[in-house]
């Protein structure tokens, strides 16, 4: 397996709370040397908005999506996106891409979520058809352009993207998202990575790759791990409990919750079925307590640096080559640094 090549940071949400800080963090970040920043979306601040106010007040570092929904854009509109932030940032741009869930695509989008998979794959196509500038015509099960009973021509894109490709990475949890990501992708933005499962998680990733007849050489797997440095590593462990809870409990419904059956893979079924029973009761606290110890030192980077860089040697292991952090304590610019010190201690920077 590659080393840990890359450190990244990831934002999140703009108006959860951290606004303060979002452009000062990207700022220490561009200054540490880190690869990317990444900004999330979902039914509240948008990510390019964010992007593009980063990137005009960064210089080195990339932005990324992670990631622009698939339910709120048409392709065409994801390219014209994706082509305007990579001339914006002169070519740093990254295009994380999710279909988001069910609640979210169909209850504030107004999309059906059937068919994620074939969605997704069309998706990609007619993004990439665009970015390549060539007129796009396109005749799929989901999309169709131009529409054949109308006025609708096929067109170019009239920007220039600053490079020929932008790089392309897919936010995937269950085997056969992982297989297309790995098929079709440029990289894997997972949540909940643990080196001790990423055996099977990697099992589907390299299947489509292979299917696409090429390897994972290149591919960058770029998990977001929440950091928590300190002295206690399981007192650090409570600083992202609420995290926890909120994705394996209540983002979801109680039959299709994507990282509760994630964490039900990694063998904490009884644990997780009780953090989803108690949150969906609004037992907030409950669904907190319940969330095993072990799953979180699993997926979260906790402790003294000197343990944080022994869990980064692990991910190293497990093929990351991204590493993005997610700082869940009030002095994230001081995390910040600590993450640099810990991949410099850990060997696999």
């Amino acid at each position: 397996m590659s080393a840990i090549v890359r450190i990244g940071l990831n934002l999140g949400y703009w108006g959860a709370g951290n606004d303060a800080s979002n452009l000062a963090l990207a700022k220490d970040a561009d200054r540490l040397g880190y690869s990317v920043v990444w900004v999330a979306e979902a039914y509240g601040s948008d990510a390019p908005t964010v992007l593009a106010w980063i990137a005009a007040q960064t210089e080195k570092i990339d932005v990324g999506s992670a990631v622009l929904q698939i339910p709120a854009r048409t392709p065409a509109m994801t390219a014209m996106t994706a082509a305007t932030l990579d001339t914006l940032s002169a070519g740093r741009f990254r295009l994380g891409l999710g279909v988001s869930g069910p609640q979210v695509s169909e209850g504030w989008h107004g999309v059906r979520f059937a068919s994620p998979l074939g969605r997704t794959r069309e998706y990609v196509d007619v993004v990439r058809m665009a970015l390549r500038r060539e007129r796009v015509r396109y005749e799929g099960d989901h999309f169709t352009l131009p529409l054949p009973d109308g006025p609708g021509k096929a067109l170019t894109l009239t920007v220039h993207p600053v490079r020929e490709h932008i790089p392309v990475y897919l936010a995937a949890i269950g085997p056969r998202n992982l297989e297309l990501t790995g098929e079709i992708a440029d990289g894997w933005l997972p949540v909940f990575y643990s080196p001790e499962h990423a055996g099977e998680l990697l099992k589907p990733l390299r299947a489509g790759a292979e299917r696409a007849g090429r390897s994972l050489d290149g591919f960058d797997i770029a998990p977001t791990v929440p950091l928590v440095p300190g002295d206690d590593w399981k007192a650090c462990a409570d600083n992202v409990r609420g995290y926890a809870a909120l994705y394996i409990g209540g983002m979801g419904s109680r039959e299709k919750n994507f990282y509760n059956q994630l964490a039900c893979r990694m063998g904490f079924e009884a644990e997780a079925a009780e953090v989803q029973e108690k949150y969906l009761a609004r037992d907030y606290a409950g669904a907190q307590a319940a969330v095993p110890l072990e799953f979180l030192d699993a997926t979260a980077l906790l402790g003294p640096k000197e343990r944080i860089a022994e869990r980064m040697q692990a991910f190293a292991e497990a093929g990351v080559t991204t590493l993005t952090i997610a700082p869940s304590v009030a002095d994230q610019a001081s995390a910040l640094r600590t993450a640099v010190e810990a991949l410099e201690l850990a060997g696999v920077a």
